[in-house]
């Protein structure tokens, strides 16, 4: 399509390869093929300080610049450039837009470059399935029976499938969280299953499943039965703590449709720890999408009004401090017109400083910036939409060429 940049075809082909090979982008400037007759800087550069000034370029550039020459090929496939690369801060994260509700094929959102790509990603299979993301990784995991489970890269495509996780085989509600951990190779993956009691509409068994890439385990840390709520598939991990949005179901007249349970994934307490470790929302909403911002719990919610809580009138941004709710933004009017009015109308994640926001029924994606505290718009996405029903969804990913399953 006319504006689109291939990922798959300028940088990594879809085969699982080290990351020292790259392939060429096309986008070279026409100025790097014009004779230079002054000495180049980085002719007298020792490969260590180039090494360290290439690792703070965008992922997008680096690649690039392993087409400059060999010596800059050489560089940026080393070992010890990944390393300079991982002790760089934490690159702006990119968004990647599913185009259509039948195949997983869609395009990522540099915003440094303000660039789409084009891309696809490995073994997951359809758009609907549960998706996770922490510091470079990607988790996916089927929706029906919750058995497929693969932690990706989606940069260098390197991909691991998991064990299935144990407990219930086909729960109605799944939320699956992704944690890695910076300092070393290691990650954390949880699921947080939820099933009806047999013949009890307000009783639900919740279930927490733990995953440990460093004694390739699972573990079922937690089974309990709530009374009057759900769990859901919204969770997220931030500073070891397991956090889910859980949902009422109808038992008594609680102030809001939902909830956030915060579960300790190191003390890992036992029975009866969900009941009161729950922290209410900031207001009636519709919906509510979690993220970990730079060890903060973020929410971003769809405001209900107060006569009909099905019904959304605005989008805002709440940051959680200890267990109270501290409202950072609303979205504008201007803005929020074309996100439809009924319940759950919206996709929304975030890394680092940025929230991505996009509605279901369209491809244009808004971004809040947490520092500026700025609204705009992203580039425009490459993909038109087809037909009036198509659906579209996404989720952001922080770009890492270090870090592998």
């Amino acid at each position: 399509m006319a504006g689109e940049s291939s990922w798959t075809n300028h940088c990594l082909d879809e085969t699982p390869r080290e990351i020292g090979e790259f392939d060429s982008f096309s986008e070279l400037d026409d100025e790097s093929s014009k004779e230079i007759t002054a000495v180049s800087l980085e002719l007298i550069l020792p490969d260590d300080l180039l090494e360290r000034i290439l690792a703070y370029l965008p992922i997008a550039s680096i690649f690039r610049a392993g087409c400059v020459c060999k010596r800059w090929h050489e560089i940026v496939s080393s070992n010890r450039f990944l390393w300079n690369f991982s002790h760089v801060l934490s690159q702006k994260p990119w968004y990647f837009m599913f185009t259509n509700s039948g195949e997983p094929i869609g395009y990522a959102y540099d915003p440094i470059l303000r660039k789409w790509y084009g891309i696809e990603l490995p073994e997951i299979k359809a758009p609907d399935w549960s998706i996770a993301s922490s510091c470079g990784l990607v988790g996916f995991m089927d929706n029906e029976s919750r058995s497929e489970l693969y932690i990706c890269n989606p940069i260098t495509k390197l991909c691991k499938k998991l064990e299935e996780p144990p407990g219930l085989k086909f729960s109605d509600y799944s939320a699956l969280a992704v944690s890695v951990n910076r300092i070393s190779p290691g990650y954390l993956i949880t699921v947080v299953k939820s099933k009806q009691v047999p013949g009890n509409f307000f009783q639900w068994d919740i279930s927490i499943h733990i995953y440990d890439s460093e004694t390739i385990m699972w573990t079922t840390s937690l089974t309990e039965v709530l009374t009057g709520w759900r769990g859901g598939d919204e969770s997220v991990i931030c500073n070891g703590i397991l956090y889910f949005l859980i949902y009422s179901t109808g038992s008594g007249v609680p102030e809001s449709r939902h909830g956030l349970v915060a579960y300790s994934l190191s003390s890992r307490t036992s029975h009866g720890l969900l009941n009161r470790s729950f922290i209410p929302v900031p207001c009636p909403l519709t919906c509510g999408r979690l993220m970990n911002l730079k060890g903060k719990l973020v929410m971003v919610g769809g405001i209900g009004k107060q006569d009909r809580a099905d019904i959304i009138k605005g989008i805002g941004i709440w940051l959680l401090n200890g267990k109270e709710w501290r409202e950072i933004a609303r979205m504008p009017h201007k803005f929020f017109q074309g996100f439809g009015e009924f319940d759950d109308v919206f996709a929304s994640s975030g890394t680092d400083d940025l929230i991505y926001i996009q509605s279901y029924g369209a491809p244009a994606l808004l971004i809040f910036d947490m520092n500026q505290k700025q609204w705009k718009w992203s580039q425009k996405c490459p993909v038109t939409k087809r037909f009036p029903l198509q659906l579209f969804t996404g989720f952001c990913f922080e770009p890492r060429l270090e870090i592998a399953p």
